[in-house]
């Protein structure tokens, strides 16, 4: 056998020359991503820019900023969102409300660039491909860092660029910070990939450990309003936070994230050097023998439950956390009109207690969306992988196929928004059917998204994944819209402006029912296209 028949996992280049070929692998990488890199980019950047004017509207002089930072700082349920106050100066207050924002966009749109250039390649079969030539085994995990490394640079120039007009000292501090939390989330999805033969699961992994990082924050931030508390120091949102942009800047909280980010990278490439191309340490376990794979719908159930209990384990104690804290917010009345003005166009006009949980149903349905949008996007990933033309060479039609990964998309942000009423009724101590209520209302919005994303995949196979565009579209526009108070007219592109603000409020069904039957229609849409399209080769 000579070397050139020889498999790529045995080829002398892995051996010698690990690195060879990570170059042209880059290169392709940022090919790959011109648009989706800009348009992170463009989100995150626009995010920043417009928080300086919108603040400045509502806190136009320097008492104001002020007063409103102490009464933020002293309230526990705006620390938990948020994070403390450092400063009272308009930069300061602009980090403090779309800091965590920031960060968390960043982490996320890490840690998808490096599982879709590793994790993702190895499964669809391109990288066997490509590991035919000249391509060392560490070339691939690393080409896909560098690419993280790129766009986090992208995004650190962005940041800064978007808040130096308020110091350039504090809009580079934020700059980095945010750059830092990229690539240290970069790492971690960089590791999780070598653990798992998933792509879905490495990012499960990785949006799980992000989602961990926000609830230890929230937690150690509602304790203590000076950022000091080790729950904070043990999460890297509460690392970005502590760099005190605008608030006498601590440089040296970057090192913390260059030791942790070259500890996993590291980890990442000896993982890497100790598996062959597709395998992982956590190998995909045997279905059952028999019985429980009879139909198309039991198949969706068995690929996605999964991802489901871990959103499940999520969602569970960080509604929990934000129940406990919402009579804190109470204090708002008495304390910062313009404060209790932004809390009230989050949740609704009514008890400011109310408003506080209707503004957390309204996150967490915005979540659950996510998880829809994911969960029909893995018709995406069947179809990509493969996987779906030898099932549908079966007496299988296309529309049971897909419909039942839909079902589990539909019901599975049901159990969600349940899991969350519950955690918010446990925390809180109110009675459980009025925050179920409220949650389960989130759901035709929810519904609406998932249509959309199903719609994109059937009409736009290869151009599926604008799903994720659509559905953080929409978060942006629920989570800093009524700060910014944007106009009525970009407020209703988000299905979640149409749905009842509850509990508290006297509901208006009829825009429910409008979702419900726009979900049904571009459903049925999708479901007629996806019947007479050809399947992705």
């Amino acid at each position: 056998m000579t070397t050139a028949t020889l498999p790529a996992a045995a080829r002398p280049t892995g051996g010698s020359r690990p690195f060879a070929g990570t170059g042209t692998l880059f290169r392709l990488a940022l090919r790959r991503d011109r648009l989706l890199i800009p348009l992170w980019l463009l989100g995150i950047g626009g995010l920043l820019a417009a928080g300086p004017p919108g603040l400045a509207a509502l806190y136009s002089t320097a008492a104001e900023r002020a007063q409103a930072a102490a009464s933020m700082s002293g309230n526990s349920s705006l620390r938990a969102l948020y994070g403390p106050v450092f400063g009272d100066s308009l930069g300061a207050l602009v980090v403090w409300r779309y800091g965590v924002v920031a960060a968390v966009l960043v982490a996320v749109m890490s840690l998808l660039l490096v599982v879709r250039h590793t994790r993702d390649e190895e499964e669809s079969g391109r990288q066997e491909m490509l590991s035919a030539a000249m391509v060392g085994r560490r070339a691939p995990l690393t080409a896909a860092l560098l690419t993280a490394v790129a766009a986090n640079v992208a995004v650190a120039l962005v940041a800064t660029a978007a808040l130096i007009g308020e110091g350039p000292r504090g809009a580079l501090a934020h700059g980095l910070a945010l750059g830092a939390t990229g690539l240290l989330f970069a790492a971690v999805a960089a590791t999780a990939a070598q653990l798992t033969e998933s792509a879905r699961l490495a990012r499960g992994i990785a949006a799980a450990v992000l989602g961990a990082a926000f609830v230890l924050r929230a937690a150690g931030d509602a304790a203590r309003d000076d950022g000091s508390s080790p729950l904070s120091w043990s999460s890297p949102l509460g690392w970005a936070q502590n760099a005190r942009p605008f608030a006498g800047e601590r440089w040296w909280v970057l090192a913390l994230f260059a030791a942790a980010t070259v500890a996993l990278a590291a980890l990442a490439h000896t993982l890497a050097g100790r598996r062959d191309l597709g395998a992982s340490f956590f190998p995909a376990r045997p279905g059952a023998a028999e019985g429980s794979l009879a139909t198309p719908g039991a198949l969706a159930w068995r690929l996605q439950r999964g991802t489901l209990l871990g959103w499940v384990l999520a969602f569970a104690p960080a509604a929990a956390l934000f129940g406990s804290l919402a009579d804190g917010a109470a204090a708002l009345l008495e304390e910062d009109d313009s404060t209790r003005e932004i809390l009230l166009r989050l949740g609704g006009e009514q008890a400011v207690t109310d408003a506080f949980l209707a503004a957390m149903t309204g996150v967490f349905g915005i979540l659950a969306a996510l998880y829809a949008v994911a969960a029909v996007l893995r018709l995406h990933t069947e179809e990509t992988g493969h996987r779906a033309e030898p099932l549908l060479a079966h007496p299988v039609g296309r529309l049971r196929w897909a419909t039942g990964h839909l079902l589990v998309a539909l019901a599975g942000p049901a159990v969600l928004l349940a899991t969350a009423a519950l955690g918010l009724a446990l925390g809180h101590g109110r009675g459980l059917p009025a925050l179920l209520l409220a949650c389960l209302a989130q759901l035709p919005a929810v519904w609406t998204l998932a249509a959309v994303a199903f719609l994109l995949y059937a009409f736009l196979p290869r151009s599926a994944p604008a799903g994720w565009a659509v559905a953080t579209l929409c978060l942006l526009i629920g989570w800093v819209g009524p700060v910014l108070d944007l106009p009525a007219v970009v407020m209703d592109l988000s299905p979640f402006t149409h749905v009842p603000k509850l509990p508290g409020a006297d509901p208006d069904w009829a825009p429910v029912a409008v979702l419900v039957a726009v979900a049904a229609g571009v459903l049925a849409a999708g479901l007629g296209r996806l019947r007479g399209r050809d399947l992705l080769t």
